[in-house]
This record gives structure tokens, sequence and C-alpha cells, in this order.
């Protein structure tokens, strides 16, 4: 990432090659032929501790890159192998935040993502009897740490952006949970099942979420393990420029595929995010009365003072600016279509027999009718070295 000044990005969303998952084995062994010689000879620590030595420059040029007052979330999950016999858990995160701490980021409370599944083989062991089974492991961290102090925003067009930038009530009591319940693993819409084993990329939503919690509008969100682009994808629709980099190079047809759908995609997105807040105003004004504030530019009421400035703006056109490179333009007014009188809409919408199970099923709503792989606004597809 040497071609990134010093203190030019904003967030890092990113999530490494797990060490000690067996699917990485063959990329870490490329870095470094004694990790393949370590897991030969059966020295699973010393191959875990190898694995994230090559991690550990990437770590440093996040921290060079990242200006003050700014944040790294990485999503990482610990991983459990079965070596010479010996079954053992090795704990990618804590060794990660470590490494952060060392370099001079604060460490912030982490999420965990629970990714359950239902299926009836999960548990490891001897399963009935004592003492031979393992807990199931069924969760992943998010890792969040800040280079700094806390960021300020001292100018006049700096508040107005992030007042704008920012997110409703019932989003933030469900986004700043340290489990997040709701998101499943999907599957990604790859063309090659071989690109797929090898992508291991995280749902869009979780992206989303972080480039929303942590940034403003405008602001550079930078992935170093770029693979599909789901992080630039993310950072598109929210109005934030990106950067990526990837080594593998089957995956770049996928990256540029963005302009293809990614305008239908975003803009539907923002629409289902939107439709969950009028949802959830109707349900609440039916159940508690009024909400106290009115947003300024949609006229649909909202719960705190902070909501009142928040706009979407539409993705209208993306188009190449260069080798690898494209800009995404954006609508500056609200869609008009959620520009209406809610007091009497809302009404409506109570009065609406369907009303309780379309809130219900929005609510948690989080992939739409149009899927793909995408780029990035402003994105750029380079070999890391």
């Amino acid at each position: 990432m040497k071609e990134l000044p010093a203190e030019s990005a904003d967030l890092i969303v990113t999530s490494p090659p797990y060490p000690m998952i067996e699917m990485w084995d063959e990329i870490f062994s490329d870095l470094n032929p004694l990790i393949r010689e370590t897991l030969d000879r059966s020295a699973g620590m010393q191959a875990y501790e190898l694995m994230h030595q090559e991690l550990d420059p990437v770590w440093d040029e996040v921290y060079r890159v990242l200006r003050q007052g700014r944040f790294v979330c990485i999503n990482i999950g610990d991983a459990t192998r079965t070596i010479n016999g010996n079954f053992q858990l090795y704990t990618n995160h804590s060794r990660i935040n470590s490494y952060l701490q060392q370099l001079g980021f604060s460490s912030l409370p982490a999420i965990l993502w629970r990714k359950q599944t239902n299926a009836p083989n999960k548990f490891m062991g001897s399963g009935m009897l004592p003492a031979g089974a393992y807990v199931t492991l069924e969760h992943e961290y998010i890792l969040i740490a800040r280079k700094g102090s806390k960021r300020e925003f001292n100018k006049a067009d700096e508040k107005r952006i992030r007042r704008e930038s920012a997110f409703f009530w019932e989003e933030r009591n469900k986004w700043f949970s340290d489990i997040w319940f709701d998101i499943k693993g999907t599957q990604q819409e790859l063309g090659e099942k071989d690109i797929r084993s090898r992508s291991a990329a995280y749902p869009f939503e979780l992206a989303y979420r972080l480039i929303n919690m942590y940034t403003a509008k405008g602001d550079l969100v930078l992935d170093p393990f770029l693979g599909i682009g789901t992080t630039m994808a993310a950072a598109m629709t929210g109005g934030r420029s990106s950067i990526g980099f990837e080594i593998d190079p089957t995956l770049k047809e996928t990256i540029q595929s963005a302009p293809e759908s990614i305008i239908d995609f975003s803009n539907d997105y923002i629409h289902n995010r939107i439709e969950r807040h009028i949802l959830f105003s109707a349900k609440w004004i039916e159940e508690n009365g009024p909400m106290k504030y009115v947003n300024k530019h949609y006229g649909f009421p909202v719960m705190t003072a902070q909501e009142k400035e928040l706009l979407f703006n539409a993705l209208t056109n993306i188009k190449a600016t260069g080798d690898n490179e494209f800009e995404v333009l954006y609508s500056v007014g609200p869609q008009p279509m959620f520009c209406k009188n809610w007091e009497s809409e809302l009404e409506k919408l109570k009065k609406d027999p369907n009303f309780i199970g379309n809130y219900n099923s929005k609510r948690n709503q989080t992939s739409l009718r149009k899927k793909s792989a995408y780029s990035s606004q402003l994105g750029l597809f380079q070999n890391r070295k």
C-alpha cells in the first residue's frame, strides 16, 4: 500500500485470510515456505505465529495510512484444527488485537458476529459422552480500534455533512450492540465455484453498517484485502469513496462488474432502509404516540434531533475514469417518492390490514431482489506487494 500517502484513509474495513484455516494454507505457504514445513512437522503453534507474521506488515501499513481519530474494523474468526491428533483453538482475534495495540491503536469494544448453523452434525467430538465433545465455534469477531484521540468536526461544512450522514435511532440500537445475530453468512454470487471458495467474502450488510457507523459522506474507506469488492460496494452505496488492494488477479473481472448493476442495487438498498424506518415509525406511533421530531428533507417523523438532517443520496451514474478506477455520481436532494405528508400517510399505513406483517418482514430484511458482486466508487485494483 505504499502508493497511499500517510494519514489519507478515514476507515479500514477488511477481513484477512484466517491463519490456521486450511483453505488459506496455500496462500500463506506461498508467502513463506517455512509455513508449509511447520505444518508438515505438525508444529501448529509455530505455523500459527508465522502466518500472523505475514499479516503484520499489512497492519503496519494500515496504521501509517489511517488518519488520526479514525477507525479500523477487522472481521476475523478464530480457528479450530486437529494437528497430530490434538484438537486446538487458535485465537486469531487476540493475536491481531495485541499487535494493533503494539502499533499504538486504542482497542475498543469488539462485535461478536454470531454465525450460527442449524446443521444437526455441527457438534464436534464424541456427542453425548463426557468429556470428549467441544463447544461449537459459531461466531467471528469484528475488532474495532482507533488511531489517536476522538475525531472532531470543527468546520461548518464538516458538521453539515456529519448531520446528513446520521443513522436512524432504531438502527443505532441494533448496530451498536456488541453481538450481531441478524446478519447471516451468505453465498456470494460469483461465476466460478473455485473463485467462491477462495473469496470467503463477508455479507454486504456487515460492511455497510460499519461504514455508516464510523465515517461521514465523502470519507475514504480502505480495504487491504479486497476480495470481490464487498467493502467498496458498501462504501459506494453510502456515498463514501473507497480504495482496495488484492493479490489474486482472477478476482479482477468480478470486481470490475460493478457498472452493470450497482446503481439499481444500491438505490434499492437505500429505499429498503427508508421503508423500514417508515414502518417502524408507524408501529411506534400506534403503540407509543407521536415522535418528537421531523426530518426536514423527507418530512417523516424521527426519534431524535440528530436525525432531522439525515439525507440519502441516490446513485445516478457510474463511469470509468481510468484503469481500474470508477467514479459514482449522486443526487443532491432527497428521493421524491419519500417526500410526502407523512402524518396522513402513516395513518393510512396503520389502517392497512397487512401492516404488522409488512413491518415484521421489513424490519430484519437485508437481502434485495438484485444481488451481485460489486466494485467501488473511485475503486482501485492493484497487486499488493
